[in-house]
């Protein structure tokens, strides 16, 4: 056979395919690449050509089209057609397929929408306009929440077209921005960085505008005030010129004003306070997170609606600053402003054991901000002293909890307690006591505990339970042990009393009272002696 003969052939052979006379349905279904090749050989054939030519011919010179096929021929007349889709009731053209094939099957597979055919219409989805949710300075604020801001500074500043010193701005930082008072100086020179000593109203504006301040809550106003622009967290010294300025205009700390250096010591304890119950990460860096965590935008709202700064229990109070500087001053005994674990030990009649006060000075609770071997300075008294007083404060369940963890796996263990409580059995023997059996504090405090492993107490189980503190006294303080078995009454009545006021509030109270009692006594004294010096001496 020939070239030609062979190609004729082919040719004759798939048109016998095209027509399909002995292809099943499910032939076709299993083998879907060969319907595609078919359909694509239709398309190429002259014929197919032909058919399209002349539809379009048709279509444009308003003949109505009827066309159909069969199962036998490209052109036949077929007894399916499909629903008109265009005006005049005409459709294009169906490909040549096996009368055993199901309509509707092969209307899915090979219909105008799969072939996606450019003669259907289709209609695409609208899309949805999603609006900004991300801005890089912070969403802006409403513009009636900007005109408003814009009033306001605008009345304010008319009467001074040339700018406001610092004494005049501390009503624009009260009023106008709604922050604490003795936030001003820090602010002013914020927005004065050039140190002309003046702020205008553009100056203003601009600072408060651009750096998004509108829509800050308060919280993230005062971080942004307080710290450094190229730092994202606050460290001590940026409390300390809005201290300066609260010494210097709080009506409760007028009489301070005469002693600088007792105002330098009131600003570093109130610093101190605020890192203890803030910082929970204790690396001396405050974040916005941990800012908002705690209660110091709150406390500092009081300390500006407060003359009397003794009712600002939160950080703020002159008589907890005495105190502390007292109780620091009673152990430094040289007056060097640094104590030893012997100074320590002396502490609330000698309450607390050796062995934690051992643990205390190894600085695992908390490494010594002082640089002097074997001593403490007055920071980590300041946190010592709090931790102590207040073991129902997080920051303190903390601290004792590494101090009685030996082995700083995160649990403490029948061991590790025993260790503890060994010491305050012998001093219980010591003053005559009656003793009690390790076995049966064990019992008491895993009952008082709750733990969820009855082998060991974790930190969590610690502070999930409201009597954690008193497991600590039990270990190592003795005075405080001995109170709580005896339930006194007195401080039964003071809990019921105010139960807002917390351990730390009412030991504060009761020392203040004690201290300034002694004060009193001791000027007395002295103005007895004087007065008989005055009797003695000669006229």
């Amino acid at each position: 056979m020939d070239m030609d003969a062979e190609g004729d052939l082919e040719f004759l052979l798939d048109l016998e395919m095209l027509q399909l006379p002995e292809v099943s349905y499910s032939t076709l279904k299993s083998n879907p690449y060969v319907v595609e090749a078919l359909f694509s050989q239709w398309l190429s054939l002259p014929e197919t050509g032909q058919l399209v030519n002349s539809l379009v011919a048709d279509a444009k010179s308003g003949v109505s089209l009827n066309v159909g096929g069969n199962s036998t021929g490209i052109n036949g007349v077929s007894n399916h057609s499909l629903p008109s889709m265009f005006p005049g009731g005409s459709t294009p053209p169906l490909s040549p397929r096996s009368a055993s094939s199901s309509p509707r099957t092969v209307k899915q597979r090979f219909g105008p929408s799969s072939l996606g055919s450019p003669l259907k219409l289709v209609k695409e989805p609208a899309r949805e306009a999603i609006p900004q949710f991300y801005f890089t300075s912070g969403r802006p604020p409403p513009n009636a929440m900007t005109e408003d801001f814009l009033s306001k500074a605008d009345q304010f500043f008319l009467p001074h077209l040339d700018g406001v010193q610092i004494k005049e701005f501390k009503s624009v930082t009260k009023e106008i921005c709604k922050l604490p008072s003795y936030l001003s100086t820090t602010l002013f020179r914020k927005i004065d960085f050039n140190c002309n000593g003046k702020v205008s109203r553009e100056q203003f504006i601009n600072y408060w505008i651009t750096s998004n301040m509108l829509t800050m809550d308060l919280a993230s106003q005062v971080f942004t005030i307080l710290k450094e622009p190229e730092r994202n967290y606050l460290i001590q010294d940026d409390f300390k010129p809005a201290l300066q300025e609260l010494l210097a205009t709080h009506p409760g700390l007028e009489f301070l004003q005469s002693t600088p250096e007792f105002q330098e010591r009131y600003a570093e304890t109130v610093i101190y306070r605020i890192f203890y119950y803030i910082n929970r990460s204790s690396n001396g860096r405050i974040t916005l997170r941990e800012l908002k965590r705690g209660n110091l935008i709150a406390a500092m709202q009081h300390v500006d609606k407060e003359e009397d700064i003794n009712k600002v229990l939160k950080y703020f109070s002159y008589e907890h600053f005495y105190v502390i500087y007292c109780k620091f001053w009673e152990l430094d005994t040289d007056h060097d402003f640094f104590i030893e674990k012997e100074n320590v030990i002396k502490y609330g009649n000698h309450a607390l054991t050796y062995r934690i006060v051992d643990r205390i000075f190894s600085q695992i609770p908390r490494k010594f901000t002082c640089n002097v071997e074997g001593r403490m300075g007055y920071e980590d008294f300041v946190y010592f002293i709090l931790a102590e007083e207040d073991k129902s404060s997080e920051p303190s369940l903390d601290y004792w909890f590494k101090c009685i963890d030996l082995d700083g796996n995160g649990v403490l263990t029948r061991n590790e307690m025993q260790y503890f409580f060994e010491e305050q059995l012998h001093r219980m023997e010591c003053m005559a006591q009656e003793p009690v059996l390790f076995e049966d504090i064990l019992c008491q405090i895993f009952d008082m505990i709750g733990p969820e492993n009855e082998e060991c107490i974790t930190l969590r189980d610690i502070k999930n339970c409201k009597l954690a503190g008193h497991v600590f006294n039990i270990l190592f303080n003795l005075n405080k042990f001995v109170a709580f078995e005896s339930r006194d009454p007195f401080l039964i009545r003071q809990e019921h009393e105010d139960p807002t006021l917390t351990e730390w509030d009412r030991f504060a109270h009761r020392e203040y009272i004690r201290l300034s009692m002694e004060e009193e006594a001791e000027d007395a004294s002295n103005a007895s002696d004087v007065w008989d010096e005055s009797l003695e001496a000669p006229f």
